[in-house]
């Protein structure tokens, strides 16, 4: 990945993957002289001290505008940062999170340090470089995945000093984008993570502890907190990346209810990448994002005052995603609009007892598909939003012939249809069991037959009302449940069918239901679940497609 772009790499070690979402400008000559950082301890409110290397430009006079990161995976990772942005004028700030490499104390409860609880390190960070006579009074943030979290999390109330982010691939409400998705524990995620970077101790048994949003969650909410937020930001994220919603999330919160220099001035930019790299569909070479002089724009204008248009761009830059195979396919170009989401008309697809997926009406004689779910069998992840295990846009029929697993195809398009924006499935189910969970899948069915994942959902029945307060099941009672399988941009091509698969397991991406109704931890002893999807015009499960309005976007 070059220092201007994002596209599929090599796989690289965890702590560095997203720390190459950092390049912002130009490569810097190898044979200049090293510029090398200052290390300070830097006190926060509470007496801890943590860890923070300063690069300071060879050239000019202090005062400097300032950039800064912090993140858990090590400041020396910056290093190669803090060389290019010295010598663009800018000095750059590297910071150990609490408890993380230098820094002392511990790193429990992670992230939840750096918001606006009793512990603000981002705020105080940011005090302390104020007052240092190499800053200009202003800094802005950038970094991505947990260096884009830490920086959604400093900002609401944060001090004046700060001007502007760069949020790459990070999570705007840790319970419902990284912990709990649907109210399901992200097994494979948030473990993974933290045995991968050593803090399992004490996160894990906490969030395990909070299966409910609650009060611990709301302090780790940013989303929530966009009206307290002054400071304008632009958000980097991908289609299949782990926290696509939040990276969405925030630019819509900020963009509508930030403070007044965050509101009306925020940027968004969604490309077809996932957090890291994936394999089984190569989109074309203008999928790369072009971020360098984007990101150089923002700091420029922000951190210099420097009038150069990007405030006459449109603040939302997407990739309509398309057939990569077919070079005569509709799609994979970026569409630049005003608003997220672009105007759409909300189409039903409503499911038939006989697999068939439609618009129009849905079934008029009332059915009803059954399937038997066992936790100690669950269906096996094949793609999708994913950390560790493969990811991205995967074959699904490796799993779709399954007994368990329930799907409704169209017919072949006679014209493409392009799905963008947020994407809702309503099911009408029952189950024998007090508890249990309802997966979708959507799929781009090719004509060589391949079943490409696009996006998926998952909820937690006794989530159906609230995720505050849950409501077991009665048994043989037909409920609704809306299933957010979050958002895409996606032309389906003629020749191509649409399909949804209704299950209710994707295991190890989201932990296995007991069905017990019980603790929600899998390890106990577990129930057989019959389940059913129910049709008909009272119970009419269906999906809702947001068809791009072109005609809309135009007027």
């Amino acid at each position: 990945m070059s220092a201007h772009s994002i596209h599929p790499v090599k796989r690289r070690p965890l702590n560095l993957m997203f720390l190459l979402l950092l390049a912002a400008t130009t490569a810097f000559a190898d044979d200049v002289a090293e510029i090398k950082p200052q290390l300070h301890m830097v006190p926060m409110r509470d007496g801890t001290k943590l860890a923070t290397d300063v690069y300071l430009p060879s050239e000019g006079k202090p005062p400097f505008p300032v950039i800064f990161a912090r993140g858990p995976y090590g400041k020396g990772g910056l290093k190669r940062h803090g060389q290019r942005y010295c010598r663009q004028g800018y000095a750059l700030v590297a910071q150990d999170i609490r408890g993380r490499h230098q820094s002392e104390g511990h790193h429990a409860i992670i992230f939840h340090h750096g918001g606006w609880a009793k512990n603000r390190d981002g705020h105080d960070s940011l005090l302390w470089i104020a007052e240092q006579p190499w800053c200009n009074g202003r800094v802005a943030t950038i970094g991505g995945s947990a260096l884009g979290i830490t920086q959604n999390m400093l900002a609401p109330d944060a001090p004046d000093v700060l001007c502007g982010q760069i949020p790459f691939v990070a999570f705007s409400n840790m319970y419902n984008q990284a912990a709990y998705q649907g109210g399901v524990w992200r097994k494979s995620l948030l473990e993974g993570w933290l045995t991968a970077t050593g803090m399992v101790d004490v996160n894990l048994e906490t969030f395990r502890a909070h299966p409910n949003y609650d009060e611990f969650w709301a302090e780790l909410n940013p989303e929530a907190q966009a009206h307290r937020a002054n400071a304008p930001a632009a958000f980097v994220g991908g289609w299949y990346d782990i926290f696509l919603q939040g990276t969405i999330n925030a630019y819509v919160a900020l963009q509508n209810n930030g403070g007044p220099k965050a509101r009306g001035n925020c940027k968004l930019v969604i490309g077809p990448i996932a957090h890291g790299p994936f394999t089984e569909l190569k989109y074309p070479p203008n999928a790369n994002m072009q971020l360098g002089d984007f990101n150089t724009r923002l700091l420029e204008y922000w951190l210099k005052g420097k009038q150069n248009g990007i405030t006459q761009q449109k603040p939302v830059r997407y990739y309509v995603m398309g057939d990569p195979t077919d070079e005569q396919a509709p799609g994979n170009y970026w569409r630049e609009v005003n608003v997220w989401p672009p105007p759409s008309r909300n189409e039903p697809f409503y499911f038939h007892a006989d697999g068939r997926l439609a618009s129009g009406e849905p079934p008029s004689e009332a059915a009803m598909l059954t399937y038997r779910y066992d936790p100690r069998n669950p269906v096996p992840t094949v793609g999708g939003q994913n950390l560790r295990l493969p990811k991205g846009p995967m074959d699904q029929r490796k799993v779709e012939s399954r007994s368990d697993v329930l799907l409704f195809t169209s017919e072949t398009l006679a014209e493409p249809v392009e799905v963008t924006g947020r994407i809702i499935a309503n099911l009408f189910i029952s189950s024998d069991c007090p508890d249990t969970d309802f997966t979708v899948k959507l799929s781009d069915v090719y004509p060589d037959g391949r079943s490409m994942l696009v996006t998926d959902g998952i909820l937690r029945a006794r989530f159906r009302k609230s995720f505050e307060h849950h409501q077991l099941l009665e048994p043989g009672q037909v409920c609704p449940l809306a299933v957010d399988l979050w958002s895409t941009s996606l032309v389906f091509n003629r020749g191509h069918r649409i399909r949804i698969a209704v299950s209710s397991s994707n295991a190890p991406r989201f932990e296995p239901n007991p069905n017990t109704g019980g603790n929600q931890m899998s390890d106990e002893e577990a129930r057989i679940a019959t389940n059913n999807l129910h049709f008909s015009a009272t119970h009419p499960s269906h999906i809702v497609l947001p068809v791009y309005d072109e005609a809309a976007e135009t007027r």
